[in-house]
């Protein structure tokens, strides 16, 4: 077999059968030794060590580009009139969309009961939480004197300054802060069994306190699994909405505008699909990593990485098929500023960032038609980091196009990013990846109890996937 190429099982040939959701004859107790092993080795492989220096020092990078920022102003990054939208908006709704993944694997594939989210949904989940916390960094330093911001808030003052609750960038606000908070609280509810089990097995005090506290009290009781699956399947329903929502709110910080390339009613749909896009392009490029490095390729199996690369085909077409529309109606309109937006676009001063955008989040995608470089470990990886880097350009290209050339043609002026805008984008994912190490040393980074529920030993008849019959329970055990 080629080097690269994914083993698959031989029932994929069999068009009335699918391939196992957990291979290598693992057992209830083997697939919980796997996945304990990560946090219970006394060292982690010298892989984890060399990543997590790298993003710490990344961190440090951030730290000093900040503090630079706050000493010496907004003056040392590369914005300019009339693009005084730079680097740091381009950031925040990347690291938004990069988030939006975590929640369609753990909450809508779950309602839609799709049992292969089961390998892949904690460290999707816990991808979210930190991308939110990426994004959340950028609004926060992009106002300038960052010591003021609290002007923001509706706080009763002396200058009667109260926030523009008409403004997008306000409606932003509540958003994230609602999807940071209902992400969260979905990742640390489905935890709750998993913590109980590091909890079970924790070799010293400070281990079995820490977990048992994060645990509160999980016993594994008919009961608490009757609260925990209602409570679970009520925060997917909540989280739902969040995926269509969010990222339609923050793109009207553009649509709302009157700025030609921005205002479109394209824009929710087209930045939702993108968001996902991009997400499971993030989640590929930490999956192929995370199953070498901590042994975990009978858990996050080919048919996992293979579905995710069919959802980024799909996306990568729904993306590509809204470009196309950009340009049509920007042109069926017959609006002669709109249409010398887009075509600026393509082809005036930042043609090579719109093309580096095509070329990755179009073209790229189109490759997983071939099912030798569907089921290629190097080749998704590759055809994943290209997404990610499309996805960045493509936020580039729409901040920085639209404004740059805006209708006084007196005002025009190139955006050039400095080294100062360069190292705090660096930074971010130092951030990022920082955490995300971080929560595979520590935490359960595979649902444990939820893997078990699609395991083949279990029989069709047993696979409850979270499914709860309130008589059957009301039958079986007594309430206090």
């Amino acid at each position: 077999m080629a080097a690269g190429v994914l083993e698959r099982d031989n029932t994929w040939d069999d068009p009335q059968q699918r391939a196992p959701l957990v291979t290598g004859g693992h057992d209830f107790g083997s697939l919980t030794d796997t996945v304990c092993a990560v946090s219970e080795a006394r060292k982690p492989p010298r892989a984890w060590y060399i990543a997590m220096g790298i993003s710490i020092a990344l961190l440090g990078t951030l730290g000093g580009a900040v503090t630079y920022l706050l000493f010496k102003g907004v003056g040392v990054w590369g914005v300019n009139n009339p693009t005084g939208w730079g680097f740091a908006i381009v950031n925040f709704v990347f690291w938004v969309g990069i988030g939006h993944a975590g929640t369609l694997i753990s909450a809508i594939l779950f309602l839609f009961r799709q049992r292969w989210r089961t390998g892949i949904n904690r460290f999707a989940e816990a991808m979210t939480i930190f991308a939110v916390m990426c994004a959340g960094i950028f609004p926060g330093i992009h106002v300038g004197r960052v010591w003021v911001t609290y002007w923001m808030a509706p706080l009763p003052n002396q200058m009667a300054t109260w926030p523009n609750f008409r403004s997008p960038l306000l409606w932003d606000v509540f958003a994230v802060s609602t999807y940071f908070t209902v992400s969260a609280l979905f990742w640390y509810t489905g935890m709750l069994p998993d913590l109980a089990t590091f909890r079970d097995r924790a070799t010293s005090k400070i281990k079995r306190v820490a977990y048992g506290l994060a645990a509160l009290g999980w016993n594994g009781s008919s009961r608490h699994w009757h609260r925990f699956e209602r409570a679970y399947l009520i925060l997917a329903a909540l989280a739902t909405p969040l995926v269509l929502s969010v990222h339609s709110v923050v793109s009207f910080d553009f649509a709302v505008a009157q700025l030609p390339g921005w205002h479109t009613t394209i824009f929710p749909p087209y930045f939702v699909a993108g968001a996902i896009f991009g997400g499971f392009a993030m989640v590929l490029t930490l999956a192929v990593p995370a199953r070498q490095l901590f042994g975990l390729k009978d858990i996050i199996t080919p048919r996992h990485l293979e579905n995710i690369n069919k959802i980024i085909l799909a996306m990568g077409t729904v993306v590509g098929y809204a470009y196309v529309m950009e340009f049509f109606i920007a042109w069926y309109s017959g609006n002669a500023t709109e249409f010398f937006a887009f075509k600026s676009r393509a082809l005036g001063p930042y043609a090579w960032a719109y093309w580096i955008m095509v070329c990755c989040n179009v073209i790229a995608p189109q490759f997983h038609w071939f099912n030798r470089v569907r089921t290629n470990i190097w080749a998704m990886f590759a055809i994943a980091m290209a997404v990610n880097v499309g996805m960045w350009f493509e936020r580039f290209v729409i901040v920085v196009t639209s404004l740059s050339s805006d209708f006084l043609p007196s005002s025009w002026d190139y955006y050039r990013p400095t080294l100062i805008d360069i190292l705090t984008l660096a930074g971010s994912f130092g951030v990022f990846f920082m955490m995300f190490l971080l929560f595979c040393r520590y935490l359960p980074m595979v649902a444990m109890a939820e893997v078990k529920t699609v395991m083949p030993q279990l029989g069709k008849s047993h696979h409850h996937d979270f499914d709860y019959n309130p008589d059957e329970y009301d039958n079986n055990h007594s309430r206090s």
